[in-house]
């Protein structure tokens, strides 16, 4: 059981190491100092808890199936190009909810609702 923590914490650290998946973290840190500057209630805090981990974990599989992709072949491959898209458009999908998310919260709280 200790072995499959460390080479999950270990996952983690590569992910540090590559530059779409840190900069998931990055932009995750930024909403974290977002949420104590507007003061969110708990779901809200949960909302964005969630949000933060649906990005990063579609961009750290997206990236865990390109780098399969590119063991198989660095060359153009129609099919692997599809496979590629497809990955990439899940972490579009849970970007593009987080930010609903995100602008839902703003509007509250920006607004003047909250």
């Amino acid at each position: 059981m200790k072995k499959k923590f460390q080479d999950a914490f270990r996952g983690v650290s590569l992910g540090f190491r590559d530059a779409s998946i840190r900069q998931q973290w990055i932009l995750a840190a930024m909403a974290l100092c977002a949420a104590i500057v507007l003061r969110l209630d708990l779901y809200e805090w949960l909302s964005v808890i969630i949000c933060i981990a649906m990005v990063i974990v579609s961009e750290t599989f997206n990236t865990a199936i390109e780098k399969v992709c590119d063991l198989y072949s660095t060359e153009y491959n129609e099919k692997i190009q599809y496979i590629k898209d497809l990955s990439a458009s899940a972490v579009l999908l849970a970007s593009l909810a987080a930010l609903v998310c995100a602008l839902v919260i703003l509007i509250r709280h920006i607004g003047g609702m909250a």
